[in-house]
Parts: C-alpha cells; sequence; structure tokens
C-alpha cells in the first residue's frame, strides 16, 4: 500500500535514533516497562514520532499494566492501519501509522479491560511522541 510519507530506508536511518528505527521500521518491541510514556498521565495528543501524524489522545489512554503505553481507541479510525501479523507463532494485529506505515504495536481485543470499545493498543513508546495539551 502507498503512504501519503514514503522515503528511502537511507533516509529513514539517519532521521531516527537505532532504537526508533528498529520499532517504527523493522517492526521491534521495546523491553516492557522501560518506555517514556508507560506510566505518564499528562494530557495530549500521541503522535507518530516518525511521520508527525496525530494517532492517539491522552483521552484514550488507560493502565492496563502491561509494560507499554495502552489506548482503547485511535484518534480518528484513518489515522492506523490494522494487519495481520503471524510472527513468533501467534495470531495478532499489528498496528503501524497510516501516514507512513511504522510499526507502533499490537491491537488486542476481548482481554476483559473496563474500556468502551474492549480493545487494547498496546502501543511502543518510542514510537510516540507526546505534545502536551495547552492551559
Amino acid at each position: 500500500m502507498p503512504y501519503d510519507v514514503e522515503k528511502p530506508d537511507e533516509q529513514w536511518r539517519t532521521e531516527l535514533t537505532p532504537g526508533e528505527y528498529v520499532v517504527l521500521r523493522q517492526a521491534g518491541t521495546e523491553p516492557a516497562f522501560t518506555g517514556e510514556y508507560t506510566d505518564t498521565k499528562t494530557q495530549g495528543v500521541y503522535s507518530c514520532r516518525a511521520c508527525g501524524a496525530e494517532l492517539f489522545t491522552s483521552e484514550t489512554k488507560f493502565e492496563s499494566h502491561c509494560g507499554w503505553p495502552s489506548f482503547f481507541d485511535p484518534r480518528d479510525t484513518d489515522a492506523v492501519e490494522l494487519i495481520e501479523d503471524r510472527t513468533h507463532g501467534m495470531v495478532r494485529t499489528e498496528v503501524r501509522c497510516a501516514r507512513c506505515g511504522s510499526h507502533l504495536g499490537h491491537v488486542f481485543a476481548g482481554e476483559g479491560y473496563p474500556t468502551p470499545t474492549d480493545q487494547r493498543y498496546c502501543i511502543n513508546s518510542i514510537a510516540l511522541r507526546l505534545t502536551p495539551a495547552e492551559g
């Protein structure tokens, strides 16, 4: 699928830190409980660290105690792309930025969290950038 933001791999490597590159462009995962947004309660908008697209808001962030930031819904349904992921002997749903195709994490459903959507978007902190709300 073509994305609005497409760059050669060499450009992604120079624009992203090595850790960002592994997660965003190679579908890696940061270690649990190490990301800067895992426990943050700051109000604001979470954007894709690779392209700046607005993905999630603090209003949909919740504490799942899974080790990564969790959201129950994207800011806009068109902001993310969901793709079946059969790696590591599992069937999961990968979450990518719909604007640049960067890997963000995975979404899970039916886990019993008390959220309006019964979904948990388990997103790598290193894939996001938080812009605090004004005021």
